[in-house]
């Protein structure tokens, strides 16, 4: 059984990502269409011996595919997403535009796979830190009852897409050689320096990203109560975020107990001993399935608290690596057509 696949914004950092991520874990594609602006269309995308011409989305572009993944943007989603669904496609949507939608679902596939069953038509992807935060906490919330958590990110450029690593790349190399370091993509310069601005500020003084760590925390977990404060850092970091999170649960924590839980989680690879200075680490995570936690230590402060450390590639777990996760997961449950085209 093979299926049509289409990726929309197929040119980007997470649109070549997909390619790569639905052959290499060979998911059954009969035919894949790519999908992007009009200023794209007709360039060549190879992978591995296959070729494509890259089409220019419209509203007839989804009429006969099974399973479209959006990565082009917020805007791109709410543009096509109802014609996509009206023609029998699922959408699995990386954006933002329909994670706070209570009829759209929001999945990781390790922590609620099941409310993919309750889709209708669209699937939405988390948030890039969400998603990765959510893979030392979920363990860790069913071993002992989450209740709250502070989390500060160390959040990578390639979270800007390929302008964020172009003008570090610039930036690095404009300084080493003593000129003027130039900014366009963030406010400030950001080879060298740390920038504590992600997403746009809101009237409370916290950006959008901050706050999708609650929302979005909220309804994957299912914890209506759970309360989160943010803080967003963009760093120099190439590929791969980081993020520290100091976590209060319901029930008294145990090191050993967090340790065997993060373990056992297949979303996660513990990575634990800092005497011998192992810890996860974006140069270690990037291009990787599992997401790192260590640095896991009672927390001086919160009753029942643990503190640790997460890394994770935001490209791969944040986007591109969940949505084919969401796609084998429908697959596996037999949710896409009854008569799956190219079969």
């Amino acid at each position: 059984m093979a299926y049509s696949i289409g990726i929309l914004g197929a040119t980007g950092a997470v649109g070549q990502e997909l390619i790569r991520l639905l052959y290499e874990r060979n998911f059954p594609v009969g035919r894949l269409r790519l999908l992007a602006s009009e200023r794209s269309a007709g360039k060549k995308v190879e992978y591995e011996g296959r070729s494509w011409i890259i089409e220019a989305a419209s509203e007839a572009s989804f009429k006969d595919l099974d399973i479209c993944i959006f990565s082009a943007g917020g805007s791109q989603s709410k543009a096509f997403a109802s014609a996509a669904v009206a023609s029998g496609c699922i959408v699995i949507d990386n954006s933002s535009a329909f994670r706070g939608d209570p009829e759209v679902p929001l999945i990781v596939p390790e922590i609620n796979p099941d409310a993919v069953a309750n889709h209708k038509g669209i699937i939405a992807n988390p948030n890039c830190s969400t998603a990765i935060a959510l893979m030392g906490l979920y363990p860790l919330h069913k071993a002992f009852g989450l209740k709250r958590f502070i989390a500060s990110t160390y959040q990578a450029v390639s979270g800007s897409g390929a302008s964020g690593l172009i003008e570090l790349e610039q930036q690095t190399r404009a300084w080493s050689q003593d000129e003027p370091l130039q900014t366009a993509v963030y406010p400030h310069q950001i080879a060298f320096n740390l920038i504590p601005h992600v997403d746009s500020f809101q009237a409370d003084g916290y950006t959008r990203e901050e706050m999708k760590m609650l929302h979005e925390g909220r309804k994957i977990l299912g914890l209506e109560e759970l309360a989160v404060t943010c803080t967003c850092v963009r760093v120099p970091v190439f590929r791969a975020h980081s993020i520290s999170i100091s976590a209060d649960f319901e029930r008294p924590v145990s090191v050993a107990q967090a340790r065997q839980a993060i373990a056992e989680f297949e979303g996660a690879e513990l990575v634990d001993e800092p005497e011998k200075g192992r810890y996860p680490m974006p140069l270690d995570y990037s291009e990787v399935v599992p997401c790192g936690v260590g640095r896991i230590r009672r927390d001086q402060v919160l009753s029942n608290g643990l503190a640790f450390w997460v890394t994770g590639d935001q490209i791969w777990k944040g986007a591109a690596l969940n949505a084919v996760q969401i796609a084998a997961l429908l697959h596996e449950r037999g949710l896409v057509r009854n008569e799956p085209h190219g079969k």
